[in-house]
């Protein structure tokens, strides 16, 4: 053994003994397990309760991936309609970044939504007829308008709003708050992500839903349909339970020692996962397994509920995975990258996602757990308010538009209503800006978590998922 090593097990071994006698805690020196990982992360986290009193105890995050069109969902732009065709003034423009793809055009032309919109529920709020379903549930949600980021391109954006920065390597905000909150149920992990398989168009990777520089017990697990939902998760063929359990047992007698030697927290951590592997065969099959559900709850979720891995059948399975405590829970659906044909574009991912989103919040609703769940809807950033590409009448492209997009959240504390505005162009944000990192430590802050006091050390500096920024919409809490 190096020097180095040696001093690094006298601090972690012999150091903490003499810490937990100090400190009043007996046997510690002598417990089998040093890493924090093992004794606190899987059911209370780093935290060990929340910083505060929590209004959620679980997040479900619908992420429809590309960019939605806030002007054909829910922000409704008359004067864009009665100018068509006519130039954006400069001024409304102003000196706002644009994609390689509309900096290349030489004029842009306003077009409208080419879909009607009505005011719907007690808060009168405005939705696109392509929604029909989510208008009916209107006054259930809080729909903010004002969402702006300082990412163009999908990539950036999407690792922007997940991880607080727009370039890969950092914590997801499942992973930062499976390392806070830790899991309510140890037989499941506490943080569960599924990709539509109805959907396509920009590529997603599992780096969105990753740990980053966390212990890797705290990446996302995904699930994915049909009749494997976690890959290997099952024994092989021809080796018994058992047998399985045998392998295993020697196996973490090996890593016991390799981690008295190294004291490194990922055996611990990967130790953990092959644990949660192995109850996981028998809650895992539980959860996914839909043929107890009724006809009724199939027809509220739509026909694509009997679809495994379909958008529908993934909201359905994430009501299931609610009731069983899973502390966060991520959808994501692709496909709303529209720079040309965005009327059938978006009729058709509508068509898709309308009617299961609705039906989520409701079932959770009728369920008694929407009170204590957030539900989340929305994409990376929004769309211009000019046509890209050549524009005729009823058929259209729209471009990425970081300045302002919308989002909506059910439940889980917040308060329903319309919150924040745009010009009257859809163009700039005129009340209440809602930038991504106060989204970020909004959301943090109905989980309980204080977004400023939760960091991790790494490389001798302390990260936190808003970095330096973020504020708390306080203006949206119940």
């Amino acid at each position: 053994m190096d020097r180095r090593h040696f001093l690094k097990n006298l601090a972690t071994g012999a150091g903490a003994g003499a810490m937990a006698s100090m400190a009043g805690i007996p046997n510690l020196a002598m417990a089998k397990d040093l890493s924090p990982i093992m004794q606190n992360t899987e059911l209370n986290g780093i935290l060990g309760k929340p910083h505060k009193p929590a209004k959620a105890k679980r997040v479900i995050y619908l992420f429809q991936s590309g960019g939605p069109s806030q002007l054909e969902t829910f922000d409704y732009k008359p004067e864009l309609t009665k100018r068509f065709g006519q130039e954006l003034p400069a001024e409304v423009r102003g000196d706002q970044v644009l994609t390689g793809m509309s900096a290349q055009q030489s004029s842009f032309p306003m077009v409208g939504s080419i879909f009607d919109f009505k005011q719907h529920g007690e808060s009168g709020a405005w939705v696109s007829d392509v929604l029909p379903h989510t208008a009916k549930i209107v006054d259930e949600l809080c729909i903010v308008k004002s969402m702006h980021t300082d990412a163009i391109n999908h990539d950036p954006a999407i690792t922007f709003l997940q991880t607080g920065f727009p370039i890969a390597g950092r914590p997801s905000i499942g992973a930062w708050m499976s390392y806070a909150l830790g899991s309510d149920n140890p037989n499941l992990p506490p943080f569960i992500v599924m990709v539509s398989s109805n959907s396509g168009g920009q590529p997603l990777y599992a780096r969105l839903w990753g740990n980053g520089f966390l212990p890797s017990i705290h990446q996302g697990v995904q699930f994915r349909g049909g009749a494997e939902p976690v890959l290997y998760l099952n024994n092989p063929q021809g080796v018994s339970s058992a047998s399985r359990r045998e392998l295993f047992n020697h196996f973490k007698k090996l890593q016991d020692l390799q981690y008295q030697q190294w004291q490194d927290q990922e055996i611990q951590s990967r130790m953990a996962q092959y644990d949660m592997a192995e109850r996981m065969q028998a809650s895992v099959p539980d959860a996914t397994d839909l043929s107890d559900e009724p006809d009724w709850v199939f027809d509220m979720y739509g026909p694509d509920a009997r679809k495994p891995g379909t958008y529908a059948a993934n909201c359905l399975l994430a009501r299931r995975l609610a009731e069983r405590n899973v502390k966060f829970i991520q959808l994501y659906h692709q496909g709303w990258d529209h720079h040309a044909n965005l009327p059938g574009g978006m009729k058709g991912n509508c068509a898709k996602t309308d009617q299961a989103s609705a039906a989520l919040v409701m079932d959770l609703k009728q369920r008694g757990l929407l009170d204590d769940t957030l539900v989340v809807w929305g994409g990376e950033f929004g769309r211009t308010n000019y046509s890209q590409g050549k524009l005729t009448q009823g058929n259209y492209g729209r471009d990425h538009h970081p300045g302002c997009f919308t989002m909506w959240m059910a439940g889980g504390g917040v308060k329903p209503g319309v919150y924040g505005e745009t010009d009257e162009f859809g163009y700039n944000i005129v009340k209440d800006p809602v930038h991504v990192h106060d989204f970020q430590a909004t959301l943090m802050h109905l989980m309980g978590v204080d977004h400023e006091k939760l960091t991790y050390k790494y490389q001798g500096r302390r990260f936190r998922l808003t970095d330096v920024h973020g504020h708390i919409v306080k203006d949206i809490l119940a």
